[in-house]
């Protein structure tokens, strides 16, 4: 595809993954890693995706109120998600491309499947101490590697019985600060250049629109209808990622 397309195509999915993020709030980062990686590259799609996550997931977190109590209790996950996205974000140039994108496609269909059957979740307690880093360390390496922050960081906040609103905000907090590790990470790589700015830049706009899209949709669609749909699709595009990176290079 010429650079015009490609922004055309990158326009249109950030403005898709804004409408799911506005109805459900979250998949916008998963949802663009899902259709623009078998288009673009996962080096690619993890660029485009950078600064309408950062931005969408920013709002979402300060959005409410009482941020900085949820900080006191949550910065040792946050600061484990950070420390582990650094770690891995320059996977790409010394990590084999296609094992990157199996990793991928396992943690969207996995993610997916997750969200299909929906397991009563134990509350970690006590442990939440020592569970939360460990959570938070495994969600930054896969950030790293993939750019993609839902596992297991969503299962577990899910897990702590946290009410919607400080759920949804707790998730905006994680993303935003995996977003912010992986575009450092991937900039001290020199993995952002040029053409990867304008990228991400086309994204913000139509990202913008389809969250405030989503949020008119919210309360014209069945919650429960909308979820099932989207993790059914999420679902076959992890196995579809796989099954199309692994026809690739077979002989």
């Amino acid at each position: 595809m010429t650079e015009a397309n490609d922004l055309a195509v990158i326009a249109g999915v950030l403005f898709l993954a804004g409408v799911v993020k506005g109805v459900v709030g979250l998949g916008l980062p998963t949802v663009s890693l899902a259709l623009l990686t078998p288009l673009l590259g996962l080096p690619a799609a993890m660029a485009a995706m950078l600064l309408p996550s950062f931005l969408t997931n920013l709002l979402q977190a300060v959005a409410g109120g009482g941020l900085i109590d949820q900080l006191r209790r949550f910065w040792p996950f946050l600061g484990a998600v950070a420390i582990g996205t650094a770690a891995t974000s320059g996977a790409v140039t010394w990590v084999a491309t296609e094992l990157l994108v199996y990793v991928l496609g396992a943690s969207i269909a996995l993610y997916a499947a997750l969200g299909l059957l929906a397991p009563p979740w134990p509350r970690p307690g006590r442990h939440e101490r020592w569970l939360g880093p460990v959570c938070g360390g495994v969600t930054g390496l896969l950030t790293g590697m993939t750019g993609s922050f839902v596992i297991p960081s969503v299962p577990y906040l899910q897990a702590l019985g946290l009410d919607r609103d400080r759920l949804v905000q707790m998730m905006g907090a994680t993303f935003t600060v995996a977003t912010l590790a992986l575009a450092l990470g991937l900039g001290g790589h020199g993995l952002i250049g040029g053409g990867a700015a304008l990228s991400t830049l086309a994204g913000v706009v139509p990202a913008f629109l389809g969250m405030a899209l989503g949020r008119r949709l919210r309360g014209r669609l069945s919650d429960r209808d909308f979820r099932r749909a989207l993790f059914t699709a999420l679902l076959l595009l992890g196995v579809w990622m796989i099954w199309q990176e692994a026809s690739s290079v077979a002989p």
